[in-house]
């Protein structure tokens, strides 16, 4: 199976494609970037493609993940997989932002767990813990960095993603350390399309996972009146 796989929901832009029957990645780019991911998304992809010499008729499946991440980040990925996925006619997979950072330490040892936890700012992360075998022991959501660390501390664990160190720095000091702290501003790409070639097929298009309302609200006194 080929798989191209997109991300641009965090601070980076990255494409890839696995040749899973041979279990190699046969082209992979990664940009580390916070903003401009609408622009060098599309070069990006055409160099990987040829990097790979693949042709998009010849892919089986296309990636991307669905966030939780950047408002903006999430739709150009997403709205770029949709494009190709129709273009080219192939099935699209949206993954987890949370799954992808999880899943090389679930590769790993899947006997501990692993708590994979996104920067939301204002002393709030975006959290799934994974128990043995990738189970979910905690659903995505948004919590507090508090909670974050009580949920940690419930299961001992390996921390992984962009607010890891936040996790870590707030660590009560009376207890014994996690296992391991992955600092990460974005996942694997090549994870990602490991996950994606794994996955079972997706219903229809994949959507984003926000989880929270975005920052940034329209004015009302801003507003125009109706007519």
């Amino acid at each position: 199976m080929r798989v191209l796989a997109i991300d641009t929901a965090l601070d980076a832009c990255s494409a890839a494609v696995l040749d899973s029957d041979r279990q190699a990645i046969m082209a992979s780019e990664t940009l580390t970037m916070q903003r401009g991911h609408a622009e060098a998304l599309m070069p990006l992809i055409a160099r990987v493609m040829d990097g790979a010499a693949v042709e998009f008729k010849e892919l089986d499946r296309i990636a991307v993940t669905t966030g939780p991440g950047s408002f903006t980040g999430l739709r150009v990925g997403i709205s770029a997989a949709r494009g190709l996925a129709l273009a080219a006619d192939k099935p699209i997979i949206g993954l987890t932002t949370l799954a992808a950072f999880a899943a090389p330490h679930i590769a790993e040892d899947d006997t501990m767990p692993v708590v994979a936890a996104i920067d939301a700012r204002h002393d709030h992360v975006y959290l799934q813990i994974f128990g043995a075998r990738g189970r979910t022991l905690v659903a995505p959501r948004v919590a507090s960095l508090r909670e974050a660390v009580r949920a940690a501390l419930l299961n001992p664990s390996r921390i992984v993603g962009s607010a890891a160190n936040l996790i870590a720095s707030a660590w009560p000091k009376t207890e014994p350390p996690p296992t391991a702290v992955d600092q990460r501003g974005a996942p694997d790409i090549s994870w990602i399309a490991r996950l994606a070639a794994a996955a079972d097929e997706g219903h229809g298009s994949p959507k984003p996972l926000y989880l929270r309302a975005p920052d940034a609200q329209p004015q009302d006194a801003a507003r125009l009146p109706r007519r």
